[in-house]
């Protein structure tokens, strides 16, 4: 049975309950929605919507741009906790719905969704002459990200960036790379506080880059100089490669600088999540 309604409760009819499998849709891996052939409703809320898991995932879209969330779902035991949120909902006539644990397993596809669930509008990444004349002067970094795929890493990048007031993360024009639920919950938070910025050709994207007084840091594994030795640019772009392959050698060859993290020798380097934590620590300090 469904739990009842808390008091006050704007309980929309409209929601189904989260276990039910209407035949145009069914829950895909990382908690988004996919939907069968001949189905382009379904298609394009797919693509325009983003279900995310985790209280601060969904505490950060709340604080920041709460008219992006669609439905909401959570634990009996997260009204407390939830209680600014749940008046918004009843504020602003957006359905919200007590769910159990089961429940909020298959809304999320995950275990870890913390007791609550919502769907919201994705963030569509902005281009790069927009966000570069929106950037004040001082020192900027920014994340160029070639090949990572891996939710989870782009989460954990995500969460380093908003710790160290990352200004971007630019994102080459072809890659499908895309937040997904998984990766915004383990940013924990860190997903709404870091732009995705989609950029052209790599070549006009550079030469914009560096009219805007970046310079380029392509990080490698060997032969690069040492990070901690490095004089490093007030407004630097690190540009970090895809797990397993590594970065372009095209692109590392057309950037500005190379840099590698040195270490003991005990393992090949560090992840890519771990890399640049690292990087952007160094940075910061510099």
């Amino acid at each position: 049975m469904m739990p009842a309604d808390p008091p006050s409760s704007p309980w929309k009819r409209g929601l189904r309950r989260p276990d039910a499998k209407p035949a145009a849709a069914k829950h895909a891996r990382g908690g988004e929605a996919t939907s069968a052939p001949g189905a382009p409703a379904a298609r394009r809320a797919r693509d325009e919507e983003l279900r995310l898991y985790g209280f601060n995932a969904v505490q950060a879209v709340f604080a920041r741009r709460a008219g992006a969330i669609r439905k909401l779902y959570l634990a009996e035991d997260q009204i407390p906790r939830l209680q600014p949120l749940l008046g918004w909902c009843v504020a602003n006539r957006v359905g919200y719905r007590l769910v159990d644990e089961g429940d909020l397993r298959k809304l999320a596809a995950s275990a870890h969704h913390e007791g609550v669930v919502a769907d919201v509008l994705r963030e569509s990444p902005r281009s790069l002459a927009a966000w570069l004349g929106d950037l004040p002067p001082g020192p900027c970094c920014a994340l160029w990200l070639d090949g990572v795929g891996n939710p989870h890493n782009l989460g954990a990048i995500l969460r380093s960036a908003a710790h160290f007031g990352v200004a971007a993360v630019l994102l080459p024009k072809h890659s499908p790379l895309a937040l997904s639920g998984a990766a915004a919950r383990v940013a924990e938070g860190g997903a709404e506080a870091v732009p995705f910025v989609r950029l052209g050709r790599d070549d006009n994207a550079m030469a914009q880059l560096r009219g805007a007084g970046f310079r380029l840091a392509a990080t490698v594994v060997r032969g690069g100089d040492d990070l901690f030795a490095a004089d490093l640019p007030q407004r630097l772009v690190y540009v970090l490669g895809a797990e397993g392959e590594g970065m372009d050698a095209a692109l590392a060859g057309a950037c500005d600088l190379r840099l590698s993290i040195p270490g003991s020798g005990a393992v090949e380097s560090l992840n890519v999540a771990a890399a640049t934590a690292v990087l952007l620590a160094q940075w910061a300090a510099r």
